[in-house]
């Protein structure tokens, strides 16, 4: 179940089923509430986009206000559509910069992880049981490189978590109604068993619809996760562009949403 929400000026979408956690704050924003202008209006955290400097801080320091993020512990990637996974361990440093990876997992409190995305799958992982979480940025690349299953693989390796325990959330992407795609596309995605599942042919030759947030539960349930602890917001950012950025649907030229997720620290909420 996932519910629209108000924090100030900024709407977002939260997950029930993450929602009822105490210990946690979670928040797929949308572009709404922001300062940027037309074309990245609204709520916009690309800094490759073409933005306004200022523009783009002062949009980062709204949702750092909205959401209790200490200063400096809002963590972001450099996200170069791969399968690298930073993990920032409760007792060790903060990543100077943007780490270069996909996806980061800590079990560190107070530690904000965003992951920017104008149709990619933003991915959130919470170990209930350990107290780990994870958030995850998955395109077509990072789909086809598993990083969905890689993610919930590091859980466990690095923080003996059960993937029963693991509870996987999906956030607004790009849906199969708008994204299609070409045939070398197409060809990373064969290796996958599933492939025939997450997408169909078009009458056009050698273009194919494709689901990519089908494919990414598919590879969480695969690498152990139980179907009911795996949600899905089902909302399409190519066909709801008064909610979300799409670069698909803006023709290459839009911002970018943030979605994040944060352990409590203390008495923080």
């Amino acid at each position: 179940m996932f519910r629209f929400a108000l924090r100030g000026t900024l709407e977002y979408l939260e997950s029930g089923e993450l929602s009822a956690l105490d210990f946690l704050t979670h928040a797929f924003c949308t572009r709404r509430g922001g300062v940027s202008r037309a074309p990245y209006d609204g709520l916009n955290v690309g800094d490759l986009a073409g933005d306004r400097e200022e523009d783009l801080l002062r949009n980062l320091n709204l949702v750092k206000d909205a959401f209790a993020i200490p200063d400096g512990r809002l963590i972001l990637m450099r996200q170069p559509h791969g399968d690298r996974i930073h993990v920032i361990d409760e007792d060790g440093p903060l990543p100077e910069g943007l780490p270069e990876c996909d996806g980061l997992i800590t079990d560190r409190p107070g530690v904000a992880l965003g992951i920017r995305t104008a149709d990619c799958v933003p991915l959130f992982f919470v170990d209930r049981t350990r107290r780990v979480i994870g958030a995850a940025h998955a395109g077509w690349r990072g789909t086809a490189l598993s990083i969905a299953a890689r993610m919930v693989a590091t859980l466990t390796e690095r923080f003996s978590s059960l993937p029963e325990d693991i509870l996987a959330v999906i956030g607004p992407a790009i849906g199969p109604c708008c994204y299609e795609i070409d045939a070398p596309v197409m060809a990373a995605f064969s290796a996958m068993p599933a492939a025939g599942l997450f997408s169909r042919p078009c009458l056009q030759k050698d273009r194919w619809m494709v689901d990519l947030a089908l494919a990414t539960r598919l590879q969480i349930r695969e690498a152990g996760v139980p179907s009911e602890n795996i949600f899905s917001a089902g909302l399409c950012t190519a066909c709801r562009q008064d909610l979300f950025f799409s670069h698909r649907a803006a023709g290459g030229r839009t911002g970018r949403q943030i979605s994040l997720i944060m352990l409590r620290d203390g008495g923080m909420h």
